[in-house]
């Protein structure tokens, strides 16, 4: 069997220990404790199923922890657009979805609509003009719409299809048929009295 060639001296593990312990991000805390315990001789399986990360994802840790030290075990992620708005901001945008039509703040013309009802158009305008924020997905503003709880535009119906390869001597004997099916009376059934 293959010896460990990755351990940590006693210092290193009270190093990770007291990162872990003043850190509050999540996905990092995983990740101090991960390198901890396979660096203290804990089995890989062990280890996996403390932190329900796979096998790959462990030895990338510890190959980071090498390279850069503690600093490479912090989680880097961007946030994406769920990040663009702080917590007061999406309050403050709920209160001014929930007070203010979208005429009221852009005109009676607003994106084409009557300006009754908040859509993504709208909500792409206000976040623009007031925050700065441009959402690279419709998604995100679905989204942010559905978390404040404004009253949405109802759902526009897209008008049918026809069917252009339709003859129109079929369709004429079709209508024909059916209306003559329509005005025949069919009779009613009787019924039977029930057995005494």
């Amino acid at each position: 069997m293959k010896k460990r060639d990755f351990q940590l001296t006693a210092e290193q593990i009270n190093e990770r220990q007291s990162a872990y312990h003043q850190c509050d991000e999540g996905a990092t805390k995983i990740r101090y404790q991960a390198v901890r315990l396979y660096g203290s001789g804990y089995a890989v399986e062990a280890v996996l199923a403390i932190t329900g990360y796979s096998r790959r994802r462990l030895l990338a840790w510890c190959r980071n922890y090498r390279s850069y030290g503690v600093a490479g075990l912090v989680d880097r992620r961007g946030g994406g657009n769920r990040a663009k708005l702080t917590p007061s901001e999406i309050e403050a945008v709920q209160k001014k979805l929930h007070q203010y039509r979208p005429y009221q703040l852009f005109g009676p013309a607003a994106d084409g609509g009557n300006g009754e009802f908040w859509g993504v158009p709208e909500l792409g305008r206000l976040l623009e003009r007031d925050y700065g924020i441009v959402y690279q997905s419709k998604t995100s503003y679905r989204n942010l719409l559905e978390r404040c709880g404004a009253q949405r535009a109802p759902r526009r119906q897209r008008p049918a299809g026809q069917y252009k390869s339709r003859s129109e001597r079929k369709g004429m004997a079709f209508e024909e048929t059916l209306e003559k099916n329509c005005t025949q009376r069919v009779p009613a059934r009787r019924r039977r009295p029930p057995p005494p």
